[in-house]
């Protein structure tokens, strides 16, 4: 595992920042809590092959011991550079941003096992959302009783919501819980 260069720390913390906003510094400054007392430090993100992980300084010291050919996975994996250079985010992720989510979206109880089967968030499933969101915003999406669901892009902004029609797409789809359902080969 290396840290990761300029160019995907950037990529890293835009993708984030599309989540969380301001409370990127959070996620960033968060104390770890792992290990002694006198050991415990900071999480910092690391890259193995293509895959980001968030993991704390104590463990990641713990596995300098491990050579990085038997290395699979250390700490939370957030995500993954593609060929292209574009960083996307997982799944996995979920409960990272779910936590310091700027905006967000919560369903309506009739509608969650359509957006868990990876379709689009239409109007007529959307329960609430929180003002202020803008089209193109990265939203955390909840079920009425707040447990995360996944996340997406806002496609209309809140004042917009208020006058689509039932069929109108109000969040487009990028990842949920039931992918572990779905890609279970792939993972």
């Amino acid at each position: 595992m290396r840290p990761l260069d300029e160019k995907e720390t950037t990529a890293v913390f835009e993708k984030l920042f599309k989540f969380t906003g301001n409370n990127l510094k959070h996620i960033v400054e968060r104390p770890a809590l792992e290990g002694p007392e006198s050991q415990s430090g900071r999480y910092c993100f690391r890259l193995q092959k293509n895959r980001v992980f968030y993991v704390s300084d104590s463990i990641l010291r713990r596995a300098t011991n491990i050579s990085r050919n038997n290395l699979v996975a250390l700490g939370t994996c957030i995500g993954k550079f593609t060929k292209g250079g574009s960083f996307h985010l997982t799944i996995q992720c979920l409960d990272l941003i779910a936590a310091h989510a700027k905006h967000k979206v919560w369903l309506k109880p009739t509608s969650e096992m359509s957006f868990l089967y990876g379709n689009h968030v239409l109007k007529s499933g959307l329960g609430r959302i929180t003002e202020n969101t803008s089209a193109g915003d990265g939203v955390v999406v909840f079920s009425m009783s707040d447990v995360p669901l996944g996340f997406g892009i806002a496609a209309k902004s809140t004042q917009d919501c208020r006058k689509l029609d039932p069929n109108a797409i109000v969040v487009l789809h990028q990842a949920d819980i039931g992918e572990y359902l779905r890609m279970e080969d792939d993972l």
